[in-house]
């Protein structure tokens, strides 16, 4: 049964729910990736790739049960019983509410938790709706949601913080270089392990109904998350451990990322065959390119930067002022007049998408650059940027420790596993954002029935979670732009701890079926491995308290959009009505 007369809720609902999950993909899975490419582990391409991927499917495999909850503990749905209509119009309006005000955030730069922004949006309709007294303001409701938000991020900074000493005082720390990369090789295969038990679990744990995960028996549970684990740890053994050591240990300066694959052959061949590394071959990347700096303060550019295209032809003009160009006046041979060439203006991007979308014929192209705007970015030159929020980033960097490019070129592989994990919990987590209430929309405009116990339809968490990986996509570098490097010194062995801490935190936090902010996990868990420097002034406590003012103003401020529009919705004056003129 489809309630056609209400096709325009559901069109709204559909519109505004993928508005919402296009900034939770431009605001939170940003948070999720920002550590692992502002450290240089991944780049902005395939840190995308890698969201794409684990963001889909930590929604469609484990998204479910925390969306039921962002429908059902914060408002008491079976007051809509005998009027479901009112609740379907509720929540397209805490949809409106939600995604508003996360449009306004991300375009400032402010990063928010999007739990807080639907959580309030909720709230501020069902008030204008039915009244406050229908709002499970207990522990088993708002209460308990809004106690994570102060809880989550000491949580995850504990976590986070408990990792990284593991690594500094076992690997970080030690003098011996040698010694140094035996310990990171030893201690690499049970980080492997941790990570995957972790996936595991939430897969486990917090899967789809559809697929039955939940119903399995104790044992069999335990075993599927230690197995895939041991599965994991054994491939790393296998596979790059052998590649680590010929490469960084015997300095095999000729391998490539693919010889991965060979890594058995290593086991058994032999090393005296390695040809000389040439005279200033690096071995691998410089994982804090760009943050360091010289003896006087002041940065060192980045050895890979390029005049852009209008440096580029300014100085080739300057170069050729004195050649003689055409349409300049000449008299015996000799230059009495010259006319100066005129600098072509570069055209910006949205002179080039406007161009473009006037041309039919190249709407697919349109189409690629919109999504790949993203991938242009350079995130970490844009960290270095000056404004208000950076404070004194140089002193802040310089007050942290740098450990060997080796030694985090060893976590930047363990960080691409912690920054799938960490992206596969979110989209679990807070993919619910968008899902609880469309879901609600949709089982009402099918059924005219309000049921608290409907699942959320799988394709459902498919369509937010696309337009949630489009978000970040297209203007994820926003955030990204502002945390990072901007918060703290990022590199590789900060960035497995902080992500593997996040990780763990939204881990307990699903499968107590509580919607915590992964934004604050994030936050928190950057914050306590800043201080593990000894230093206050390692954390850019600016930028600190630039996000506690996004969380505190966004429940009230989604809430007023909320509440008013639908309170202006449901209380005016019906059409047709007739009045009495006295």
């Amino acid at each position: 049964m489809y309630l056609h007369q209400f096709d325009y809720i559901f069109a709204i609902g559909m519109l505004f729910a993928f508005l919402d999950a296009w900034n939770i993909g431009a605001n939170d899975v940003a948070n999720s990736f920002a550590s692992s490419v502002s450290s240089r582990s991944l780049k902005y391409w395939q840190a995308m790739i890698l969201a794409a991927l684990c963001e889909l499917l930590g929604a469609v495999l484990a998204g479910s049960r925390v969306s039921d909850t962002i429908r059902n503990k914060i408002v008491d749905v079976t007051i809509f019983k005998n009027d479901p209509a009112s609740l379907m119009i509720t929540m397209a309006c805490a949809l409106v509410g939600s995604s508003v005000w996360l449009s306004i955030a991300t375009s400032i730069g402010m990063p928010v938790s999007t739990t807080h922004s639907i959580v309030g949006a909720v709230i501020g309709s069902s008030i204008a709706a039915k009244g406050g007294q229908h709002i499970h303001w207990g522990w088993s409701g708002v209460s308990q949601i809004i106690a994570s938000w102060f809880i989550a991020p000491i949580l995850a900074g504990c976590f986070a913080t408990i990792v990284f000493l593991i690594s500094k005082f076992f690997v970080l720390d030690i003098k011996d270089s040698r010694r140094q990369l035996r310990h990171s090789m030893l201690l690499g295969p049970v980080l492997v392990f941790v990570a995957f038990a972790i996936l595991t679990m939430l897969i486990v744990w917090k899967g789809s109904p559809k697929l039955g995960l939940s119903n399995l028996p104790t044992g069999t549970i335990l075993a599927a998350i230690f197995g895939t684990a041991a599965v994991a740890m054994g491939v790393y053994i296998l596979f790059l451990f052998p590649y680590y050591r010929r490469k960084l240990v015997h300095e095999d300066w000729t391998l490539k990322w693919y010889d991965i694959f060979r890594g058995p052959i290593f086991f058994f061949k032999s090393t005296d065959d390695i040809p000389p590394m040439p005279e200033g071959h690096e071995l691998t990347i410089d994982y804090y390119e760009g943050r360091r700096y010289d003896e006087a303060g002041n940065r060192i550019a980045l050895r890979t930067s390029k005049n852009t295209p209008v440096e580029q032809a300014t100085a080739s003009i300057e170069s050729s002022d004195l050649e003689k160009k055409d349409g300049d006046v000449v008299e015996n041979g000799d230059i009495v007049e010259k006319i100066e060439p005129v600098e072509e203006k570069k055209q910006t991007t949205r002179q080039l998408w406007w161009s473009l979308l006037k041309q039919p014929s190249k709407w697919p192209y349109l189409l690629w650059l919109v999504l790949s705007h993203g991938f242009t970015q350079d995130v970490i030159n844009n960290q270095n940027k000056q404004d208000m929020l950076t404070g004194d980033l140089s002193g802040m960097h310089q007050r942290s420790k740098y450990y060997p490019n080796k030694i985090e070129y060893m976590y930047s592989i363990l960080q691409a596993i912690t920054a799938g994990t960490m992206s596969f919990a979110h989209g679990s987590n807070d993919i619910a954002n968008a899902a609880g209430p469309l879901s609600t929309i949709y089982l009402i405009w099918t059924t005219n029935k309000v049921d608290s116990k409907a699942p959320v339809p799988l394709w459902v968490l498919g369509y937010t979670a696309a337009a949630l990986v489009i978000g970040c996509w297209t203007y994820g570098y926003r955030i990204m732009a502002n945390l990072g490097n901007k918060l703290i010194l990022q590199s590789p062995s900060r960035g497995f701890s902080i992500e593997l801490g996040a990780a763990v935190t939204t881990v307990i936090a699903s499968q107590l079926a509580i919607p915590v902010s992964t934004t604050q996990s994030a936050v928190g868990a950057t914050v306590f491995i800043g201080l593990c420097n000894m230093e206050l002034k390692t954390v850019n406590w600016r930028m600190v308290l630039w996000c506690y003012l996004g969380w505190i103003f966004t429940l009230p401020c989604a809430g007023l959009i909320a509440g008013l529009i639908n309170g202006i919705i449901i209380h005016a004056p019906r059409l047709g009505a007739q009045y009495e003129l006295s």
